[in-house]
């Protein structure tokens, strides 16, 4: 990710934009030679970058201190480059090839974490555990159901992310206010030489030429930063809600991210393995979510075709969001791949609250054997409350012994009722669904990336 929002990367690209530019329009007819397209390609990247600095320091404009510098290089292609074009010709195309490039590393990413939360989830499909509403217990699920539900958030996120690059348009040729004008003159008011120009250009560039703009200002449309950062932002969510969640279970000692043989948990408290990974992997998610307004506040002032005022907030925020949500799934994958289960402490806590969760099962049986359904759920809100305040007070639920010296409850195989799998539900099933059909298709659209894009260094 570094590498694609690097300077290098970007002034490369700005000459294959330029050389796109020189070949497409001596295909065209204007007056290029060979010898003058030989020398672009013959030194697209060998960048001084000191040169450019220099020439910045004294014209301010960067551009033009790179057309400037590469021309010192190749005199004899220095009036052809650039030729027709604004400085958005190579910073916005530019841009959109870097964003490509960077949504497909956060989509294999994405997708690698959501294969290792499969993996884990196919694990502990059917192990049942406590489930929470309002953080408060509730029904039974099992630990790999709710990794499950983790994994589909990661999904629906990386769903829009595909959808953001199928969609993702070129600026293409458009001249200093979208008008093409500049171009026209190039080739006598042609305008049918203006739109190959366009096609060819964008095609040069690895683009289909169908995916362009219909039009543009000075530069592509900035709500197109908005959707995409909304994306990367919608992602970030759904790997603070994961992480989270595994914080929530760490504190309950159900769950424990990867933990090396001596890593410290605390400088004071040497017994503590605190889930900082996951922390971390807030905190970053945290800025991601934060940087999306910025786009939705930069597209909203570009007054009629275009004020300058984006481009040093976009050069701030376009590559950190890009990074930082880079950095968290790395993270991520690497808890995901290392998540610790406690068993015992799992079925502890389910054991604990289970005569509660029980209760519903235990006034339906009563209902069958002739009770009055309001009766019964009064006499188990009755007893529940009760055994709930002894709890509280540190001692052993007793709400199974109460029932079962209620002449209301009498006959009924209380004890029966104590398995945890009842409760569960199609928890296993949905599981498996999910990794079938999820999984799979994840798989077959990202599997080939998704190694290539693991950090070995978390």
């Amino acid at each position: 990710m570094q590498a694609i929002w690097s300077d290098g990367r970007r002034f490369r690209t700005w000459r294959r934009l330029w050389l796109a530019l020189a070949q497409s329009e001596q295909a065209l007819g204007l007056d290029i030679s060979n010898a003058q397209l030989e020398a672009m390609r013959l030194h697209l990247d060998d960048i001084d970058l000191d040169a450019a600095k220099a020439y910045e320091r004294k014209l301010r404009h960067d551009v033009m201190a790179h057309v400037h510098a590469w021309g010192d290089v190749i005199p004899e292609a220095r009036g052809i480059i650039h030729l027709g074009a604004t400085s958005q010709f190579v910073n916005c195309n530019t841009e959109l090839v870097m964003m490509r490039e960077a949504m497909e590393l956060i989509a294999a990413k994405t997708a690698g974490v959501i294969l290792a939360l499969c993996s884990f989830a196919e694990t502990w499909k059917s192990l049942p555990t406590l489930g929470a509403t309002h953080y408060q217990p509730a029904q039974p699920v099992t630990v790999g159901r709710r990794a499950a539900t983790w994994a589909q958030d990661l999904w629906l996120g990386l769903e829009d992310l595909e959808y953001r690059l199928k969609r993702l348009r070129f600026r293409g040729v458009r001249g200093a206010t979208g008008s093409q004008a500049s171009f026209m003159t190039l080739f006598d008011g042609d305008a049918d030489k203006v739109e190959q120009l366009d096609r060819m250009v964008t095609e040069r560039m690895g683009w289909d030429p169908d995916a362009r703009f219909p039009v543009t200002g000075q530069t592509y449309p900035r709500v197109v930063d908005a959707q995409i950062l909304g994306t990367l932002a919608t992602i970030a969510a759904a790997v603070h809600k994961c992480c989270t969640d595994i914080r929530l279970l760490a504190g309950v000692k159900e769950l424990e991210e990867p933990f090396e043989k001596d890593q410290i948990g605390s400088s004071a408290m040497a017994y503590k393995r605190n889930p900082m990974r996951c922390e971390r992997a807030c905190g970053m998610a945290r800025m991601v979510m934060t940087l999306a307004g910025a786009p939705l506040q930069t597209a909203s002032v570009q007054w009629l075709e275009r004020t300058l005022d984006d481009s040093s907030n976009r050069r701030l925020v376009l590559p950190e969001a890009f990074l930082a949500l880079d950095g968290t799934l790395d993270v991520l994958r690497n808890v995901a791949d290392g998540l610790i289960v406690r068993p015992a402490i799992v079925e502890a806590r389910l054991r604990a609250e289970l005569p509660f969760m029980a209760t519903e099962d235990i006034m339906m049986a009563a209902v069958k054997r002739g009770a009055d359904r309001q009766e019964a759920h009064e006499a188990v809100r009755r007893h529940a409350v009760a055994a709930a305040e002894i709890v509280k007070s540190g001692g052993e639920n007793d709400l199974l012994t109460r029932l079962a010296g209620d002449p209301l409850f009498e006959g009924i195989d209380l004890e029966g009722v104590l398995d945890p799998s009842r409760y569960v539900g199609t928890c296993p099933e949905q599981v498996e669904q999910f990794s079938r059909r999820v999984g799979q298709t994840v798989r077959d659209r990202w599997g080939r990336l998704i190694q290539a894009a693991v950090d070995p260094g978390i």
